[in-house]
């Protein structure tokens, strides 16, 4: 009977130790973070998914904090966040997830990046134009006069080629770089020779369309100016009045001499359409001496995201 109890004993010593051995297995399984977030606005619902987490440190990218387990921020403007959520289990152990939100991307922030991004954004014109790019006349409905093909621009057409290298970046704070990468600028003939600049490029094809590439600088600390809706008139020697308004269109102007994508007489320029990495402009050209500065023609063209 001693030797059966001793034996009983034993077995239960070894389940005892068993048992405590997978409990501890068990118990140092490491967290895990992941989040769900739904947006409306502004507002955003965060939603933690965590396992073995007693804690919660949520960042939202606009230098705000939570310590709910499922937070509602609303953010302050429009743009692109990194939200990171870092969980810890009791013993200390964490855990991070992290995730990249759109709010309320209205066109200003689809042009500058937003208030995070701090460099701006950098736009130069596409060389694969789109199916809408054209040279138009700068009457009310920008007759097309011709449509452009890919890289047209460069050496397959009217051999201007540095004109796709040039850079425009669009700050969230409203100032804006201009980066001509040979030194000057996509540029209308006709008002180059009248202000007296010098031609870098132009060639026997460029000059029929009154194009060349022109020597130009850019101005320091310059700004720009986005409208979203406005009445634009523009002079044109399409109209027996000698302007044309266009109703409730988005534009785009600058402080000084500076421009974006063509420099003419008309800086100002038409934004038709804005996405997260494309935008189509109008801009406007003098090409007929003897009405300048009255616009002709229109340049419809596409920019795109320098990455």
């Amino acid at each position: 009977m001693k030797k059966l109890i001793h034996l009983l004993c034993i077995v239960f010593v070894i389940g005892m130790v068993s048992f405590q051995s997978c409990k501890k297995e068990e118990t140092i399984a490491p967290p895990k973070a992941a989040i769900f977030y739904s947006v409306v606005d502004k507002q955003v619902a965060f939603t933690s998914l965590t396992k073995r987490i007693v804690s919660w440190e949520w960042d939202f990218g606009d230098g705000t904090t939570s310590t709910d387990e499922n937070p509602v921020h609303i953010y302050e403007s429009g743009g692109y966040y990194k939200v990171t959520l870092t969980g810890a289990d009791k013993s200390g152990v964490t855990a991070a997830a992290n995730v990249d939100i759109a709010v309320a991307l209205t066109p200003y922030v689809l042009l500058t990046g937003g208030p995070t991004a701090v460099n701006g954004k950098k736009w130069k014109l596409r060389s694969s134009h789109s199916s809408k790019d054209a040279f138009a006349l700068a009457d009310a409905n920008f007759t097309v006069v011709q449509t452009l093909g890919t890289g047209i621009l460069g050496d397959v057409g009217l051999g201007l080629g540095w004109v796709y290298d040039d850079e425009y970046i669009f700050k969230f704070d409203g100032s804006y770089i201009h980066a001509p990468q040979h030194g000057g600028a996509f540029a209308g003939l006709v008002n180059t020779m009248i202000t007296g600049k010098t031609i870098l490029k132009a060639t026997t094809l460029s000059q029929q369309y009154g194009l060349c590439y022109t020597v130009y600088t850019p101005q320091t600390g310059a700004t720009f100016t986005y409208v979203e809706k406005e009445n634009f008139v523009v002079p044109s020697v399409h109209d027996a009045g000698g302007v044309i308004t266009y109703n409730n269109v988005s534009t785009l102007d600058f402080s000084g001499t500076e421009f974006v994508g063509f420099l003419d007489y008309q800086r100002k320029v038409i934004v038709q359409e804005i996405t997260d990495n494309s935008m189509r402009l109008v801009m406007f050209m003098a090409a007929t001496p003897a009405a300048f500065p009255k616009n002709t023609y229109a340049l419809i063209l596409t920019f795109e995201v320098v990455k």
